[in-house]
């Protein structure tokens, strides 16, 4: 399922075109991976309660100016591409449980199991702003790690998904997974 853009000449060529600033270049790419950045986001939407007040198509609308920024593109590659759609997929989901927290301040974080890491729950704002700050330290100690937990989480990508974007074997993807989630966890889970 993830967001397949590697193998299409034209995706590359509006990549490229998109960076260079071409005029209607951001729509066309826009028009040519909206599909696919949908099935992305519906996926991460699907586990939500249905009072979820975030959909798929407004996390797209929110998160694709983010991704095409002010004209300073530079998508190197499809796993630069993926990375930053995870990045701007990410900082939409953590403003929105920010603008959540803000009405329920104080609220307990429960404690997950590691096996449930992969599913917490956007819809929960305490758990995806400590998760945010977790990763936002990951990063800093660990780039690699902190990307393949980016596409896998924020992006929905499979381990062999995240092995070809970026260029790791399946298993080097499986052992950066364990380790940042256990990594990730115990920094969430301190008092």
């Amino acid at each position: 399922m993830g967001l397949q853009v590697a193998e299409s000449p034209e995706i590359t060529q509006l990549l490229n075109a998109a960076s260079a600033n071409e005029a209607n270049a951001r729509e066309r790419l826009m028009d040519a991976v909206y599909d696919q950045l949908h099935r992305i986001a519906a996926a991460k939407m699907a586990n939500e309660a249905d009072s979820h007040t975030l959909q798929p198509t407004a996390l797209i609308n929110e998160a694709y100016p983010r991704l095409v920024g002010n004209g300073q593109l530079q998508w190197q590659d499809r796993a630069h591409f993926l990375g930053a759609a995870a990045e701007a997929m990410r900082r939409v989901l953590i403003d929105h449980a920010r603008r959540k927290n803000r009405i329920k301040r104080g609220a307990g974080m429960q404690q997950h199991e590691l096996l449930d890491f992969a599913e917490l729950a956007p819809e929960n704002p305490d758990e995806l702003l400590a998760l945010n700050e977790a990763l936002t330290a990951f990063e800093e100690l660990d780039a690699v790690r902190a990307n393949v937990v980016k596409l896998k989480f924020f992006c929905g990508l499979t381990n062999s998904e995240v092995a070809e974007t970026l260029q790791l074997s399946v298993r080097s993807v499986e052992r950066h997974w364990t380790f940042a989630k256990a990594w990730l966890q115990n920094e969430i889970s301190r008092p």
